[in-house]
């Protein structure tokens, strides 16, 4: 445990899909906040080695890859996280193996978290319909058109789909993961 977390999400393993251009604080905040309370994070790419982010206006920093996405199973998880950036999620959602993963997760009814972009790999894994949800404001037409409830607000939980709207919302996007898999207290 360290001064800044505890041990609420200890024996916990969450799968970070992602690839280059992702949100740089949608992927690194959520990541140090899980691990704070004691999980253990996987960043999983297309290809082995680190990927780069986006830091709001240019390329930010690399984050070292741990698994590549044909290499693992929702059975190996217990929740998803699927970071924004407008990149990020367009490559993402091209990507069979990708787009496979995420439903089968959806499907499982374990927590999946999309944050700003992230939800149009939900939309291509045909999971926001009949959902409600929130997304960076861009997204909203295209929720719709998936047959699912857009609505602006900070953080949304429905079923096992938790979303949020850009970097501002992380605070509550964490609390909402952590929620998910331990329960209010």
């Amino acid at each position: 445990m360290s001064i800044f977390g505890s041990d609420d999400l200890k024996g916990k393993k969450i799968a970070i899909v992602a690839t280059d251009g992702f949100e740089q604080s949608e992927l690194e905040k959520p990541k140090k906040y899980l691990e704070g309370e004691g999980a253990e994070t996987h960043v999983i790419s297309l290809k082995s080695g680190s990927i780069k982010g986006w830091d709001e206006k240019d390329w930010g920093d690399k984050v070292d890859v741990d698994k590549v996405i044909g290499d693992v199973k929702v059975a190996d998880y217990d929740a998803l996280v699927l970071p924004g950036g407008q990149m990020n999620p367009d490559v993402l959602r091209t990507k069979p193996e990708v787009v496979s993963f995420i439903g089968e997760f959806v499907r499982s009814g374990k927590p999946v978290a999309a944050i700003c972009h992230g939800p149009w790999t939900l939309i291509e894994a045909d999971a926001v319909r009949g959902k409600k949800l929130t997304s960076w404001p861009s997204l909203q037409t295209d929720v719709k058109n998936a047959g699912g409830h857009w609505v602006d607000e900070t953080v949304v939980v429905d079923g096992n789909i938790i979303t949020s709207r850009n970097p501002q919302d992380i605070p509550n996007f964490n609390e909402k993961i952590k929620e998910a898999l331990v329960g209010k207290k």
